[in-house]
Parts: C-alpha cells; sequence; structure tokens
C-alpha cells in the first residue's frame, strides 16, 4: 500500500520526565490532532500524582484518551491498549483529525504501529494462576529465572517486577513451544499500516536525570504517599498490576515499615532514572524513528517546527495552522 494512501498517525515517546505532555498540546493544536495516552498507568483513575498525570487544565481543550478510563483493579494491557486504540482512532480519523499516540510504553505502540497479531496469546487459565502463585510464595526473580531458561530475549526487555508480562511470556512458551519473542520479532517485521511519523524526544542524561529527580521531589511535595495511603484503604492491594507502578510498589513498602521516607524517595529515584534508561535502549532499537535531542534545539517552538516540517514531508500535515481544538 503506497503511503499516500494509509492514515496519518504520529507517535510522539521518549522517557519519562523529558517533556513529551507540553510539546504534545502544541502538537495537536498545530495539527488539529487528538492525544492518546500509550502510558500504562495513566489510564487508571486515582493514580494522578505518581503518574505524572496530565490534569484538565493543562490539555488546552485538546482531547485526551485512555487517561483517567480505568479503574485500579481494571485490566489492562497490551491487547486492551490495541483494541481500545483502534476504536478511538477510528472516531478521531471520523472527525477529519489525526491521532496522535504520546507516552513512554514502548511495547504499546509497537503493537499498535505494526498491528501485532496476540490471538496466539489467550493463555492457559490454571497454568497462569500457578505462575501467579509462585511469584506470591516464591517471589518475582522465581519466575524471572524461568523465563531466562526458554526466552532470554525477553528478559532483556521485561522487567522481572512486571510480573504479568512475565507471566504471558511464560504461558506463550508452554502453549506454542517456542519463544513470544521470537514471535513478536516477525510481527515487528510487517509493515504498518499507518503513513506515521514516529518521533521519540529525548535530552542530555545529566540534565534528563535532573528532570527525573526533580519531579519525584515534586511528587512527594504534591502528596504521593497520601494518594498511595488512599488507594491502600480503598483496598487496592500492592501485588495488583496497577501498583506495580513506579513510585506506587516503593510507597506500599513504606507504609509496610519497611522503607524509611527518605529511603523511599531515593529508591523512587534510582528506579525511575532505570526506567529510562531502558526506555532509550528500547526506543534505539526500534525502527523509522525520529530522534529529537532537545539539547540541539534552542526552543520548545523550534522543536516543534522541526517536527511539523517532517510531517509535511511525510504527507501526514498539510501545513496549514489548524487550532481546531481549542
Amino acid at each position: 500500500m503506497q503511503e499516500k494512501h494509509k492514515k496519518p498517525l504520529i507517535v510522539l515517546t521518549g522517557p519519562t520526565a523529558v517533556g513529551k505532555t507540553a510539546l504534545s498540546i502544541g502538537l495537536a493544536k498545530a495539527v488539529g490532532g487528538e492525544i492518546i495516552s500509550a502510558d500504562s498507568m495513566q489510564v487508571y483513575k486515582g493514580m494522578d500524582i505518581g503518574t505524572a498525570k496530565i490534569m484538565p487544565e493543562e490539555m488546552q481543550g485538546v482531547k485526551h484518551y485512555l487517561v483517567n478510563e480505568l479503574e485500579p483493579d481494571e485490566e489492562f494491557n497490551v491487547v486492551v491498549f490495541q483494541r481500545l486504540c483502534k476504536q478511538y482512532m477510528e472516531q478521531i480519523y471520523a472527525e477529519g483529525r489525526i491521532p496522535i499516540i504520546v507516552g513512554g510504553t514502548g511495547f504499546y505502540i509497537q503493537a499498535l504501529l505494526y498491528d501485532i497479531d496476540f490471538t496466539k496469546e489467550d493463555g492457559d487459565q490454571e497454568y497462569r494462576r500457578q505462575l501467579e502463585e509462585k511469584a506470591k510464595t516464591e517471589g518475582n526473580d522465581s519466575l524471572y529465572e524461568m523465563l531466562k531458561q526458554v526466552d532470554t530475549k525477553s528478559t532483556e526487555k521485561i522487567h522481572k517486577n512486571n510480573v504479568k508480562r512475565v507471566i504471558r511470556a511464560l504461558e506463550f512458551y508452554k502453549l506454542n513451544g517456542y519463544p513470544i519473542s521470537e514471535h513478536n520479532e516477525k510481527e515487528a517485521a510487517k509493515t504498518s499500516p499507518y503513513n506515521f511519523a514516529y518521533f521519540v524526544l529525548n535530552h542530555k542524561r545529566d540534565i534528563l536525570y535532573y528532570r527525573i529527580n526533580r519531579r519525584v521531589d515534586i511528587m512527594a511535595e504534591q502528596g504521593l504517599i497520601d494518594e498511595v495511603k488512599q488507594l491502600k484503604e480503598e483496598g487496592y492491594e500492592k501485588t495488583m498490576v496497577s501498583m506495580q507502578g513506579i513510585g506506587y510498589r516503593q510507597v506500599f513498602e513504606y507504609l509496610e515499615g519497611n522503607l524509611s521516607l527518605e529511603d523511599t524517595i531515593d529508591l523512587i529515584k534510582k528506579d525511575t532514572r532505570h526506567f529510562a534508561k531502558r526506555q532509550l535502549t528500547w526506543f534505539g532499537r526500534e525502527k523509522e524513528v525520529v530522534m529529537v535531542d532537545k539539547s540541539k534545539f534552542g526552543s520548545e517552538d523550534e522543536i516543534l517546527t522541526y517536527m511539523l516540517t517532517i510531517l509535511k514531508e511525510k504527507g501526514i500535515y498539510d501545513g496549514s495552522v489548524k487550532d481546531r481544538c481549542c
């Protein structure tokens, strides 16, 4: 299919705290787009501070999807993301606008961009329960070691605390007899059904780490501890997928008396920096990305102008001033 006959799609991603949110608003207003979040945690209600969730007043009238839509105990994974994202994209296309995928969950973006097929991942519920029980009784490391034995490549991309993805990879191997990483590589080799531009926003490492540390300090000042305490009081448990998010699992440890407040904040900073490093490794492996180094530009306006130039070249944006969303 020729690019001009494919539907347009814009992706704006990058490591946590790099500044995607502010830039995405300017981009959406410029091209008349609407934003779909590719963040595995901002979809949950009541989890605002720890996810650095965009607030309604920050949206400047730009419509957002997959933000604040699910309860913390509801199922949200790559399959659900893919299904809901396609549904919202159709709505956006029907309005004559361009969907902009914004967020740092690279696996979700890849699944959407190349229409990766997860039909072989229905799973084995009994085996899944066994693995979940093993994680509870023997710890996350025990599952991770199991996965290393059958699918080393997946352990390079999946963090040991992402129990849901570790279990899914083990289930896939049991059901199909070959690694999910092999399946994903074949799927990722597909040609995208979209005429897309995939922007990866980045910054100098020291500046990015400073921004991360400062963001965590601000979260603490804004009441992260109280937010997690409220979630705990509402019955949400630390074993839930939503509570495995960085910031939430560490504060649960603090609330249970396993960490001091100072150590909790330091650990959140450390884990977030490590997460940002893993994100950059992921995005660096992706094909057809446009790396946007913020340190090479004088202002956000310059970055936006550069991005719009690329969108024009790809035929995604015609160059007219839209600002139709506000």
